[in-house]
């Protein structure tokens, strides 16, 4: 394998730690810690996933570059394209249905409830669960070579 694909493994395998930990550990957990309120919850997660999706934009163009550069198999191609696309996804369509329910939620006076559920946490999740088996496929298509 070449440093280039070295690299590009390394980026993917980096990205799916990152959105594993932060999308399936630390977002569910935050919320089930003493003294984290709905509103604080909220205001940190708005952080966090805003540094998380900057991190995963510049991965995700590192990864396009590697792979522009040292051509691999179409099945590679085929699963970044796939993961790209889920990010691109959230970031233009679902995260402003998000932002937009987080400050719904956050203008709301404390003790009181934020009227209406919103789903696009579960197509959040849903890309999500998209982006970690199209980087797990790619990565492990990228080590096969």
């Amino acid at each position: 394998m070449n440093a280039g694909l070295a690299v590009a493994v390394a980026v993917t395998f980096c990205w799916l730690g990152m959105v594993l930990a932060i999308s399936f550990i630390e977002a569910p957990l935050k919320f089930r810690a003493p003294g984290v309120t709905l509103q604080i919850g909220l205001g940190i997660g708005r952080m966090v996933f805003r540094a998380l999706n900057t991190v995963e934009t510049a991965f995700a163009v590192a990864i396009i570059v590697t792979l522009a550069m040292h051509r691999p198999s179409t099945a590679t191609i085929t699963a970044f394209a796939i993961a790209v696309a889920a990010l691109a996804v959230q970031l233009i369509a679902v995260r402003p249905k998000l932002t937009q329910r987080s400050n719904a939620v956050l203008a709301v006076a404390p003790g009181e409830e934020a009227a209406g559920r919103s789903q696009a946490h579960y197509v959040y999740v849903a890309f999500e669960l998209i982006k970690v088996v199209a980087l797990l496929t790619g990565g492990v298509l990228l080590l096969a070579g």
